[in-house]
């Protein structure tokens, strides 16, 4: 029984198609397929009806080597993870196949050379052209038509190469039958067939020559087009850049426009128009409508009817009485700022660096070192600095300052219930700077400190102290010049959970101003970190605040809404209301944790339609919302250092004159921020090891004191039930800057500033400081 004879392979486009045998094994032999060459890609079927639903096999000709065995045989090979062994059913038909797949194979490799190459001159989409201009679909052809002409001249340069190799073959072929010196009519055929040869070996030198050179003329002219077309390009961006820079000084011509056109009119018009000034173009703010989520506090806020913005100007409503002065301070307050001493203005500022070493690409297996930590404290997992930020959670604690105008604005408040928006919003921005940062802060040594003085800068002085070990507690004490004090100690008690990383700041932050005395505190959210193990860790904040004026009684309760796949709401949002003692609302805040906040005047409240679980709704007719908070952009490349803020950056800056505990002193933390990470694993193992046996040493004494006291005198039964007279070895330590008492709002046991830092560093006296790095 004889084959049945293959049809021949026919092209279409890029795709080229036919059957072929292929070697299977030694029981079958070679069995007939149908192969599709489409797109660099060979593929095979049992049968032309499998090609819509089962490819038997593909290879990719990018890769792949293709050799000829015989006159009818031919191998095909992907580094020998796929090799197929074909057979065509003549040499006619092998050489179709072997030139196809050599054209294939070529146009392949130079699609992938062109996208790993980054530095290509014209990227594979030319952006869209901006209204008004035409010159971005003339550019898409022009490039469009240059790849088409580079495709074709690279078809043109592998035809050139096969011709030579094929020609080579053939002459070596006629040389060889020529060396047979056969006689008769044979010789002459073959005399005949050598000069048609040779003529055809010139005729193929003619066009090869004529090929080469029109591909270098091709690749000259491609070249001074591309030349060409990339002025073009750079000469839009420019025109596009002038245009942006003109509409700008449009738009703040128009705005100093309507400012002064608003400060001619009349006092009933400014009190009207105040709380919606520099808001012109949002219209659709008086609409706006905020709804709560289910677990949130039930509240609605609509906006008020016109007759409370019109009473809103008379002394009827105390409105005026209480917004104008704030209006005023927002108004004024950079000059205000600006007005320091005239020695002070002859210093020039300190520069601060804007940039840090780029972060080190390093893989680490997260759930090899995790495994053994589920359930454990955050502070007792030994992390490789892999996971860290160069920078300490004394730092990290100084940069709740980021926003530190915000209570600048709030010591100038005539109100404490707008003070409070101010304190409120001031609360919430500290958790701004978290949302990108998912390294973890080095912990800080026993006795370890930082300073951030920013006096000339912005008006404050900062000071932590790392006063306790385990647990984990730093004390932190603000001042400033401008009327105000933040002070807070802060436990982080933390569990890893697997999935997903929680961590819980224990302890009450302390704000207090001198003017009206108001003292105000409030504790810190839960933070959770998600997707630890597997996926993109991303950051999420949950809890509610409870913002307390002990002076007045004024309260602010803020919910930060956890993140909800189901949720119909915005992610990270965070809703509040201000009450005075007597429990009436006065204003509403709404906005997300990491991008704004606003307020709103409340005008009236009235109980609502009931929500879930039976509970009424409180819906708040309000003014229009303004905005009292607004996450600063972060720098430039921000990605590759850690996504630091602009002060952040600062934080590690190495300055002359601190003390010798401080944590720019940290060589691990230095080392890591210069991108040595494997020094600074080192240096942390030594630094804990270091800390480790001071703190076996400080125990060993406090138990020979202890041992020696009760042998020296007898101890009644009421030291052993006062909680004051016992003592453990962890509370041996004295911190050297903050001293423990009570504090007198919460009556926790707190770390308060007890002074002389700032003199002993105006002294450079730093005896006393430990030896801690």
């Amino acid at each position: 029984m004889s084959e049945p004879k293959s049809p021949t392979p026919t092209p279409a486009g890029d795709t080229y198609k036919g059957w072929v045998f292929k070697w299977t094994n030694y029981i079958k032999g070679y069995q007939r397929r149908w192969f599709v060459l489409s797109n660099g890609l060979l593929s095979y079927y049992r049968t032309q009806a499998e090609m819509g639903h089962t490819c038997r096999g593909t290879i990719n000709l990018a890769t792949a080597t293709i050799t000829v065995d015989d006159a009818c045989n031919f191998v095909i090979s992907n580094g020998g993870a796929q090799t197929y062994h074909l057979k065509a059913s003549c040499e006619v038909e092998r050489q179709r196949w072997i030139t196809a797949l050599e054209l294939a194979k070529a146009k392949a490799a130079r699609m992938q050379a062109e996208s790993d190459d980054s530095g290509d001159d014209f990227p594979p989409s030319s952006p869209p052209a901006a209204p008004g201009q035409g010159g971005g679909s003339q550019n898409s052809e022009v490039q469009s038509a240059l790849r088409i002409l580079g495709s074709k001249v690279e078809d043109l340069s592998t035809c050139n190469d096969l011709i030579s190799k094929h020609g080579s073959a053939l002459q070596r072929s006629l040389s060889e039958l020529d060396s047979l010196r056969m006689t008769g009519e044979a010789g002459d055929k073959i005399r005949q067939v050598t000069e048609r040869a040779t003529l055809f070996r010139i005729t193929s030198n003619a066009m090869i020559n004529a090929c080469r050179d029109f591909l270098a003329l091709a690749q000259a002219h491609s070249k001074r087009w591309q030349k060409a077309l990339q002025l073009e390009r750079d000469q839009r961006v420019r025109l596009e850049e002038t245009l942006e820079q003109l509409a700008k000084q449009h738009n703040h011509l128009e705005r100093a426009f309507r400012g002064a056109s608003q400060a001619n009119a009349t006092s009933d018009n400014k009190s009207s128009a105040g709380p919606g000034k520099g808001e012109a173009s949002d219209d659709d703010d008086d609409n706006e409508f905020f709804d709560a989520m289910e677990e949130a506090p039930e509240f609605i806020t609509v906006p008020a009817d016109p007759q409370f913005h019109k009473r809103s100007s008379s002394n009827i409503s105390g409105f005026n009485s209480e917004m104008c002065p704030d209006d005023q301070s927002l108004n004024e307050e950079p000059l205000a700022m600006n007005q320091e001493s005239p020695s002070q203005e002859l210093v020039p500022l300190k520069k601060r660096r804007t940039h840090i070493s780029d972060k080190p690409n390093y893989s680490l297996n997260l759930w090899s070192i995790m495994k053994n930590c589920i359930g454990k404290e955050l502070s007792k997992i030994p992390m490789p600095v892999n996971f860290n930020e160069p920078i300490s959670m004394l730092q990290r604690l100084s940069e709740d300052l980021e926003y530190h105008e915000l209570l600048d604005k709030a010591s100038k408040c005539q109100s404490s219930l707008e003070q409070m928006c101010y304190v409120a919003a001031f609360s919430v921005s500290s958790y701004s700077t978290t949302v990108y940062r998912t390294g973890k802060p080095f912990n800080p040594l026993l006795g370890e400190t930082y300073e951030l003085d920013r006096r000339r800068e912005s008006g404050y002085r900062s000071l932590c102290e790392q006063v306790s070990h385990h647990p984990p507690a730093a004390a932190h004490h603000v001042i400033s010049d401008r009327g105000w004090i933040l002070r807070q100690e802060i436990t982080v008690a933390s569990k890893f959970r697997g999935k997903y990383l929680s961590i819980m700041p224990l302890g009450t932050i302390h704000a207090i101003f001198e003017k009206g005395n108001n003292h105000y505190t409030w504790k810190k959210v839960t933070t959770t970190v998600h997707n630890i193990i597997v996926g993109k860790l991303w950051i999420d904040q949950s809890g509610e605040i409870d913002v307390v004026n002990h002076t007045t009684g004024d309260r602010c309760h803020l919910k930060f809404a956890p993140y909800s796949y189901f949720s119909r709401d915005v992610a990270r949002k965070v809703t509040g209301v201000v009450m005075d003692k007597d429990g009436k609302a006065h204003y509403v805040l709404s906005g997300t944790w990491d991008e704004k906040m606003e307020f709103s005047r409340v005008m009236q409240s009235s109980r609502g339609e009931n929500g879930t679980e039976g509970k009424q709704k409180t819906v708040y007719q309000t003014l229009k919302a303004r905005e009292v908070w607004r996450r600063n952009p972060l720098p430039e490349r921000a990605e590759t250092m850690y996504y630091f803020t602009d002060l952040a950056l600062t934080l590690n800056e190495f300055e002359e004159g601190v003390a010798p505990s401080d944590s720019r002193r940290r060589p691990d933390q230095r080392l890591m921020e210069d991108g040595r990470w494997d020094e600074a694993n080192s240096e942390k193992q030594r630094l804990e090891e270091k800390q480790r046996s001071v703190r076996r040493e400080r125990e060993r004494e406090a138990a020979s004191q202890r041992t020696s006291s009760q042998s020296e005198e007898t101890v009644d039964e009421d030291s052993l039930t006062d909680p004051s007279l016992k003592s453990s070895p962890h509370d041996s330590h004295q911190a050297l800057w903050f001293e423990r008492c009570e504090d007198q709002i919460t009556g926790e046991q707190i770390h308060i500033y007890k002074g002389g830092y700032w003199e002993a560093k105006d002294c450079g006296n730093w005896e006393g400081c430990p030896d801690i790095f």
